[in-house]
């Protein structure tokens, strides 16, 4: 049984999305992939409707929804994400990692933001 030390947290992780993301001339109108990891931590560390926690299909949702228009920042995705997240209704905390693999050849460049 849950107590008032269990924390609950929903996860999406690794969802990939091709997006409009970037601020230099050859990445403007030119999708590319984004890796998205997202934690939420909800209220009630009891759980049990799916009233009370987050259905993973709206966090999908809302990654994809900010994939189809211009963001000229990894750090703005995130952070935008993080934002759209903690209105889904239980959710008092929420960690994104947005990682850019084209980015860098030798490297994975990313960002994490955590919005309470």
């Amino acid at each position: 049984m849950a107590d008032a030390r269990t924390v609950t947290e929903v996860r999406v992780d690794a969802l990939t999305l091709d997006a409009d993301i970037g601020v230099h001339a050859h990445e403007i109108g030119a999708r590319q992939p984004l890796v998205v990891s997202v934690a939420l931590t909800l209220g009630a560390p009891r759980v049990a409707t799916l009233g009370e926690t987050v259905d993973y299909r709206h966090i999908v949702a809302e990654a994809t929804d900010l994939a189809a228009r211009h963001v000229p920042l990894i750090e703005s995705f995130a952070q935008m994400l993080a934002e759209r997240c903690l209105a889904l209704g239980a959710v008092t905390r929420a960690e994104v990692t947005v990682a850019k693999p084209r980015a860098l050849a030798a490297a994975l460049a990313s960002v994490r933001v955590v919005a309470q």
